[in-house]
This record gives C-alpha cells, structure tokens and sequence, in this order.
C-alpha cells in the first residue's frame, strides 16, 4: 500500500484516497478511521471534521466510484452505437474492465454493505450507472417479439449478475476458484449464450 498522504489542502479527498488504499489492502471492514487518518497524515480528530464515522467515508469512496462507473458504462455504450447489440455487449465488458481499474471503489460499491440508499447523492449517481445498461437492454429488446421480450429491467439485471459473477469469482483472485478461462472469454461466452436463448443473435455453426 502506497501512502497517498494530505494534498492541496483537500483533505476530505486525502481522506477517501487513504480508504481505498486500505479497503483494497484489508477490506472493507478491516481498518480504523484512526488508520486511515494516519496513511492521510492528519490526526485522527481532523477526520470528524468529514466524516461522522468509517461508514460515511466508504459511502464516500462508493459515490465518487459510482460516479466513474457511470462514465466507463456511458463511454461503452457510446463506442457501440450505432448498433444495440455492440453497445450492449460493451457494457457488459465495461463491468469488467472497472472492477480490475478501479478495486477500492468497486469493494465499496459491492462489497462493504453500504446501501446506495445511504445518501441521495449516492442513490443518484449508482442509478445513473444502472439506466445506462437499462437502456442498452431496452434497444436490443425490441429485437424480441412483444410475446417474448423480458422487461429491460430484468434483461439488463441478469447481466449485470453474470458480469458480477464473473468479476468475484474469476477476476479478483478469489481463493480456490481459479478458472482454466480467461475471465473475459467467460464473460463473453456467458453473454452469448444468454443472447442466443432470447433469439437476439445467430446459434452457432
């Protein structure tokens, strides 16, 4: 772990930096705000200044990941467009692209228990990030007959939970379940299968 330390005078920024440092380092649960006050290099009265507690400085850390999150999603779905089926596929690999870039901010997103509900500034922006994959759902869904076509909601959330899935099990060093495939290739291969059941690309061969 690589002390970031106080900067410039923005140390409720300094602050955040120091607890993805030791989220990634020991988890969500593993340190103190006194800890993370000291890889900040400030007293630890001076975090009470920011934060009521550890909960509202992960909050924090998962906002400002929501908020990246949003933009990779958004940058994804545009490199796909004209086409539904690139941008929503793009999305998809975007899941897993963030969670390798940015693992602090994607720990306290999914993995620290705080709510997106904890502030509306947090509920906001992870709803932002939703609508992008919703919307990418919602294009490739009109390929399906009426009759058949899942609401986007749902399209879109079995996908996020195969893009999760993949991203805790395979591609974050998860012990004793190393995968003979590269997390991308189960990714992808994982998408297509689902796309090929609601008939939106060709079988194979």
């Amino acid at each position: 772990m690589g002390k970031r330390g106080y900067h410039h005078g923005n140390l409720r920024q300094a602050l955040v930096e120091a607890a993805l440092d030791l989220i990634e380092e020991k988890g969500p649960t593993g340190f103190t705000l006194s800890e993370a006050a000291k890889v900040a290099g400030v007293t630890p009265a001076a975090v009470y200044r920011h934060f009521a507690g550890r909960d509202d400085l992960i909050a924090e850390a998962a906002r400002q990941g929501y908020e990246i999150f949003a933009d990779v999603m958004q940058y994804a779905y545009d490199q796909g467009q004209p086409s539904a089926l690139a941008s929503f596929e793009a999305t998809g690999r975007a899941y897993l692209a963030f969670a390798r870039k940015y693992p602090g901010h994607y720990i306290a997103m999914f993995e620290s228990g705080i709510s997106v509900n904890r502030t509306p500034e947090l509920a906001a922006v992870a709803n932002r990030a939703r609508a992008v994959l919703e919307r990418a759902a919602e294009e490739l869904s009109q390929h399906i007959p009426p009759e058949k076509r899942p609401p986007p909601s749902m399209f879109s959330a079995h996908v996020w939970a195969l893009s999760h899935g993949v991203v805790e099990l395979f591609a974050r060093n998860s012990p004793g379940t190393q995968s003979p495939f590269p997390p991308e290739d189960l990714l992808e291969s994982g998408i297509g299968i689902y796309l090929r059941g609601l008939g939106l690309i060709a079988p194979d061969g």
